[in-house]
């Protein structure tokens, strides 16, 4: 405003005078001087603040008359008097003149001017103390200052800046909690009056204002803060330009000094966004310029700044600025790892608060989920199970899918994280139904996901799953009835493997309650050296199932000593273990032991804190008897109608199903708690169902906790005989077989029993009638193996007069000439079935009799070996079919095998007859191959079988399936894990490392293949390198570690062998000249892997005599049987091309053609018997020139699929991580890519493919040796082949050559690039290898590819 000029005063001091020398004071006042008290001078001055106050505008007769009193107010006596009270007086004087006399203040001096309005400032402070008697005063100084614009005066002064700053800092300092809201409006209208009227707001100015924002201040006074908020509000549209040049010089520019806030602009920034956006409208494209930085402290900075504005609830920054959110996600991928850090921390507020980013997020939270760093890793799953427990519609399955993902992390803390969160989830959702059906069905994966995870290798993820399972998937903590319900439905909606997890968890729990009783049955007897070597192996057991089994072993020992001194602390521990224990009673006792054990002085105990691990497995507490009663009545719910299965998801038959498998696998684990007669009741109801499945699950469950009914439930006894007798006679096999070891079990006249199912069987047998004969023959084998004693006699009658005469030598039936190699079961004859039941009643014959006394095992092991010797067909006439035959070839190997756990049978095998056991590993059925590998590991990792039994996996290398020989080498280290374990477990197992030691496998390893029946010619390199990839196979995992300088042992082992004769034929130079070549590529094998082998054996190894005869004194067998040329082919020649051998429903493609496919014929998939001109000769040569089929992933027999059992159980089948199994994971070089060539096919083109040998064979070329099936021995070494073979081989050399120059070409085929042969060259042609890929070009079906289920769970393997 405009100021006039006012005459100066008269004196300094005293003000203007009228013109008698006087100053004019109000009626009654007298002279306000320095001479009178203070009490006088403020009752004067409150009289004079009373007429001023009452004074208006338009008074200008009293303007005039006090305008002298107005200039002696602003004197120095006033202005710098110490009395307070005084000088409040005085200010609110100096208020009201300038609201009297405005627009034209009375003071036209500067300095004065100035001097006045400090001095208001300073007495604004009073403000403060709200309780003040002068508060009054001082408000009404305040709202007279605000009304009236008092300050807006100084926009004339040069240094106004001073006095706004001083007010600014004043009016902030002096706000508080106890002010009204007047108060804050009028020191608001004082202040934005200023910012809004003057030409501008200085740096000084502003930073006056702006430090209540920095969190220390306003921390210090949320008023200040709120005044300063809402001031900014107010003059957004004035002071924005002010702001933005204050952070472009600090943050474009650089210039830190022009502002003592410059260190909080990013805390600025995120105030001053929180209080209006409008306020940054030019800041936020200077951010994006700092996004850039090449500094990674300041780019954390801004991102941190970012994370913020955009996270933030109300914000619509990414909307609004898109090029600033397209930069900051930009971050997700910075070389700095904090930016990334807090980038994936922002994402979880982002999605909580702005759901519609979540596309934007997603990503990149994938790439990061995949990040190096473990930190970054574990956020993103913080960040999205955060999101997701705050709604599930924040996340979508793509998010979650990271999460399931990072379960299988190669870190602990990761994958703890995403399966305890994934864990919380299902409890919030699909438990509590907190989201209703639509969230619970999106996370009902989570319980098949998490139980999964029991198959990783970690003890620290089985004891997670426990804990989860027990917390989450069924809480512990419910009640029984309700803890039930959700078992029940829980088990019922699982998936299989997820169902054998659960079972595989109980099993381990009830393994190691076992443990800890025979532990607890160890401190009742004698201390003696033989108890304390018994302890402490059941210590190192009770470890291992313990995280950390380093630590926990000394925990162990320790916790096992204050078991031998605290007897009540044992009595607590027997308690718990108890089979009677209820789950009240085991949270009791678990309680106790844990309070013994705790030491006050300790707060982290970690001797506790294992223990309690223990006790937390070993607690029974889900299950006991009132538990298994109640899921009997859920049971009989479903069976009735009742229950609420379809609200649950799963329908009635899934349930009552689920719920008796559910019973069975509790049946194993809490036997005791069965014992009721209302559970016997109802599981009586089970047994008269239609269902199969059913009531074969309810007579094993009587069968396992059924040996108390004939003494405490006669009734339940009398009503279950005769049901049991008719499954055993009348019910499917498996319920005949569960039915004959039930009535063993659990009843004491079991030869009574037994007899009266015997003997009605044994007399109805009729061969004429196979479809009858299936359930009798699987009940006289059990019987007969059960009562030894009392049966084998009569049985021996049986096998003579009809097993063998009358079923195994007669086929009454001509099968299906279909060219299969596998029919489904369903498919398969009734006559064929009842031989494979045969065979399997005269393998539980010879187990039961445990003896060789009447030579019956000698006869049965002939007849086993002439059955594999004709393929399946033991009578040789031709009718019965190709499946069928392979059944039977399976039936036989798997006889042979199975009477080799029992030792006296083990003993008078041949090993001709271990060898033609052994090759049936090598079928030419897929499925024939894959269930007798499962066999072969099932037997060896129980340790039932002998040792030389895993020298059968070798032949493995020649499987051309992929899967297959991963398969194999993972049971090879499963097998030679535990032998290693058990051997250090046991000390005792040293006396006897002949059957134990997993290196004493090379001897008889290196015999069979010395008599593989496509070991021919000793001398020949092709044959050489199957052997070497033969032996290579199970010495790479043999050698993977050189144990007790084990590579030196194996070498020794190879070297003795030389001095030895082939026990098989000692006479035979040929076969000993063979066995000597197997060694020699041994030793080449061992020497070239190993620069170990070469120091001394620890020990000399004894050579099993049944294969090797005693070394003679004076023989020495220095010679080498492969040349130096062969031994660097083998070493370092280029793996033999592969033809199509083996490849079942594979595309095939040769270079410079257009690719093929080629199938088995059936939209099912099937093996087919294909019409072709090719002699059995083709199969010969084929197979030399075939190379490995399975590298590109191969289906086998879609149609009727077996399942692959993996070294552990089946894992998770994850579609977000599916990780196969390579079993080429050796250096370059060490396995060459023929491993898996087929030997046993007899024709080329694919696996399981049959081809019929031309009946008309041209008289110009010479007749083709007949190559003999996998499995059949070799009728004579010497019938010329070696000539044949030299002829036959010269085309299939060459064809060698071609596909070794074009091996990298996918599919690539030996014969690949060769040309159409002429028809007048076919007839000269030994192998037509032409015309066998023109014949499969002409089949135009499409092959229909099978998903072998892949070994997973493996870690993630991160980066």
């Amino acid at each position: 405003m405009d100021f006039t000029a006012q005459p100066k005063p008269a004196t300094a001091l005293c003000g203007v005078v009228s013109a008698d020398g006087k100053i004019a004071y109000p009626p009654g006042v007298k002279e306000i001087t320095d001479k009178i008290t203070t009490d006088e001078m403020i009752k004067r001055l409150k009289m004079v603040v009373k007429t001023f106050m009452d004074m208006d505008q338009d008074s200008e007769d009293e303007k005039q008359q006090y305008l002298p009193l107005a200039l002696h107010l602003a004197s120095e006596f006033f202005l710098r008097n110490p009395n307070k009270d005084v000088r409040l007086l005085v200010a609110c004087c100096l208020a009201d003149i300038f609201r009297i006399y405005a627009p034209e203040a009375p003071y036209t001096s500067h300095d004065k001017l100035k001097d006045i309005f400090l001095f208001i400032t300073r007495q604004l402070k009073g403000l403060e103390d709200t309780k003040s008697p002068q508060f009054n005063r001082y408000f009404y100084l305040l709202e007279n200052l605000a009304w009236v614009k008092s300050y807006n005066i100084c926009f004339e002064l040069e240094d106004c800046n001073e006095i706004f700053i001083q007010l600014f800092r004043t009016l902030f300092s002096v706000i508080n909690n106890s002010h009204n809201k007047k108060v804050q409006m009028h020191m608001l209208d004082l202040m934005s009056s200023i910012i809004m009227e003057g030409d501008g707001v200085t740096q000084e100015l502003l930073d006056s204002i702006l430090i209540n924002l920095i969190p220390a201040h306003k921390n210090l006074n949320k008023q200040s803060f709120d005044l300063a908020k809402v001031l900014l509000k107010r003059t957004v549209q004035t002071i924005e330009a002010c702001i933005a040049n204050f952070f472009n010089q600090v943050l474009v520019l650089g210039r830190s000094s022009v502002s003592d806030l410059s260190e909080h602009v990013f805390d600025l920034i995120q105030e001053l966004f929180a209080i209006d956006p409008h306020l940054l409208l030019s800041v936020m494209p200077q951010l994006e310029f700092k996004l850039k930085s090449n500094d990674g402290e300041e780019r954390l900075a801004v991102v941190r700044l970012l994370a913020k504005l955009f996270g933030s609830k109300d914000s619509d920054l990414a909307t609004q600025n898109r090029p600033l959110w397209q930069c900051f996600l930009g971050r997700f991928n910075d070389i700095h790892v904090p930016v990334r850090l807090e980038s994936v921390k922002f994402a979880s507020h982002c999605l909580m608060n702005h759901p519609d980013l979540a596309k934007d997020l997603t990503e990149y939270l994938k790439v990061r989920s995949h990040d190096p760093e473990e930190a970054i890793r574990h956020d993103v799953i913080v960040t999205i199970i955060t999101a997701a427990k705050r709604d599930l519609a924040l996340v979508n399955d793509q998010l979650l899918g990271f999460v399931r993902e990072r379960t299988l992390d190669k870190r602990w803390r990761v994958r703890k994280e995403a399966m305890m969160g994934l864990a919380q989830l299902y409890k919030k959702y699909c438990l509590h139904g907190e989201a209703g059906k639509e969230a619970a069905e999106k996370v009902s994966w989570i319980k098949d996901k998490l139980l999964h995870i029991y198959y990783q290798n970690s003890i620290d993820d089985k004891l997670l799953v426990e804990k989860i399972f027990a917390q989450y998937l069924v809480p512990h903590n419910l009640e029984t009835e309700e803890r039930m319900k959700c078992l029940y439905y829980l088990y019922a909606s699982l998936d299989p493997n997820a169902v054998k997890a659960l079972n595989e968890m109980w099993k381990c729990q009830n393994m190691l309650r076992s443990h800890v009783r025979e532990l607890l049955d160890l401190h009742k007897q004698p201390t003696s050296e033989a108890n304390c070597s018994a302890m402490f192996g059941k210590l190192m057991t009770i470890a291992k199932n313990l995280p950390d089994p380093g630590k926990a072993q000394d925990f162990v020992k320790k916790f096992n000593q204050v078991l031998g001194d605290d007897e009540k602390l044992r009595s607590q521990l027997e308690l718990l273990i108890s089979p009677t224990c209820s789950c009240k009673q085991a949270d009791v006792c678990v309680r106790e032991i844990a309070r013994k054990l705790a030491n006050p002085k300790q707060p982290t105990n970690p001797f506790l804190e294992m223990v309690k691990f223990l006790l937390e497995r070993i607690a029974p507490v889900h299950i006991d008897s009132e538990a298994i009663s109640a899921l009997v009545k859920l049971m009989n719910k479903s069976i009735e109608g009742t229950a609420d299965d379809e609200e649950e998801g799963v329908s009635p038959d899934t349930a009552i199903r689920s719920g008796l498998e559910l019973l069975k696998v509790l049946s194993f684990t809490h036997p005791t708690s069965f014992h009721s007669a209302e559970t016997y009741e109802s599981l009586l109801q089970c047994l008269r169902m239609e269902d199969d499945k059913v009531a074969e699950a309810a007579i094993q469950i009587f069968r396992n906790t059924g040996h108390k009914i004939e003494t405490d439930l006669p009734q339940i006894r009398s009503t279950l005989i005769p049901i049991l007798h008719q499954k055993a006679k009348r019910g499917t096999p498996h319920q005949a077989k569960q039915a004959v070891h039930c009535i063993h079990a659990i009843f004491t006249n079991k030869e009574v029993q037994l007899a009266q199912i015997f003997e009605p069987l044994s007399r109805s047998l009729n061969a004429d009638v196979p479809e009858q004969l299936i359930t009798p023959l699987v009940s006289l084998g059990h019987i007969s193996m059960l009562a030894p004693d009392q049966f084998a006699s009569p049985m021996k009658s049986v096998v003579a007069n009809f097993i063998v005469k009358d079923l195994l030598m007669n086929d009454r039936s001509t099968g299906e000439k279909n060219g299969k190699l596998w029919s489904p079961d369903e498919e398969v004859s009734p006559e064929v079935l009842a031989k494979v039941q045969a065979i399997k009643l005269l393998v539980r014959w010879l187990l039961g009799m445990k003896n060789n006394q009447s030579k019956s095992a000698n006869s049965t092991l002939r007849l086993l070996s002439a059955m594999l010797v004709s393929e399946g067909d033991l009578t040789e006439q031709k009718r019965i079919s190709k499946s069928d035959m392979s059944r039977l070839r399976l039936a036989a190997g798997s006889a042979i095998m199975k009477l080799a756990q029992e030792p006296c049978y083990h003993e008078i095998i041949t090993p001709e007859q271990f060898q033609l056991c052994a090759l049936v590993i090598n079928d030419e059925c897929y499925q024939v191959r894959q269930i007798f590998a499962q066999k072969l590991h099932k037997a060896l990792v129980k340790l039932l079988l002998p040792l030389e039994y895993m020298a059968i996996f070798a032949l493995c290398a020649k499987d051309p399936v992929k899967e297959r020989r991963a398969h194999a080498r993972q049971c090879l280290l499963k097998n030679i894990s535990i032998r290693r374990e058990y051997i250090k477990q046991n000390p005792m197992a040293t006396e006897k490392l002949l059957s134990l030691l997993p290196e004493y496998v090379v001897p008889y390893m290196i015999h069979l293949l010395a008599h593989d029946p496509d070991f021919t010619r000793s001398q020949d390199v092709d044959q050489l390198r199957d052997i070497k990839e033969c032996l290579w196979f199970m010495l790479e995992v043999l050698m993977t570690k050189n144990e007790n300088n084990s590579h030196a042992f194996m070498k020794k082992m190879a070297e003795n062998i030389k001095l030895t004769r082939d026990a098989q034929s000692p006479d035979e130079s040929k076969t000993n000249e063979k066995l000597y070549t197997v060694c020699d590529v041994a030793l080449c094998v061992i020497n070239s892997k190993s620069a170990l082998c070469n120091a001394d054996s620890p020990k000399d190894p004894v050579l099993p005599m049944k294969f090797f005869t005693q070394p003679e004194k004076d023989f020495c067998n220095d010679k080498s049987y492969i040349s130096e040329e062969t031994r660097v082919l083998l070493l370092t020649g280029k793996p033999k091309p592969t033809g199509v051998l083996g490849a079942v429903n594979k595309p095939l493609s040769a270079t410079g053609r257009k690719p093929y496919v080629r199938s088995t014929g059936t939209e099912t998939g099937s093996n087919i018997n294909v019409n072709s001109e090719l002699n059995a000769a083709t199969g010969n040569r084929s197979r030399e020139q075939s190379s490995e089929s399975g590298e590109t992933g191969v289906s086998e027999n879609e149609e009727n699929p077996v399942r692959i059992i993996s070294v552990t159980p089946v894992k998770n089948i994850d579609p977000v991580k599916n990780k196969e199994i390579n079993s080429d994971q050796a250096t370059q070089g060490n396995i060459s890519s023929d491993r898996g060539k087929k030997r046993a096919v007899p024709a080329a083109g694919a696996e399981n493919i049959q081809q019929k040998p031309d009946e008309k064979e041209d008289e110009s070329g010479p007749p083709a040796p007949a190559k003999p099936r996998r499995g059949r021995r070799p009728k004579s070494e010497s019938q010329g082949n070696a000539t044949k073979n030299d002829d036959v081989n010269k085309p299939a050399s060459k064809g060698r050559k071609r596909a070794a120059g074009s091996q990298e070409s996918p599919g690539g085929l030996e014969a690949g690039n060769a040309k159409a042969p002429k028809l007048q060259d076919v007839a000269k042609k030994a192998v037509p290898a032409e015309r066998q890929i023109d014949l499969q070009r002409q089949m135009e079906i499409q092959p229909i590819k099978t998903s072998v289920s892949p070994h997973v769970g493996q870690n993630v393997n991160m980066g």
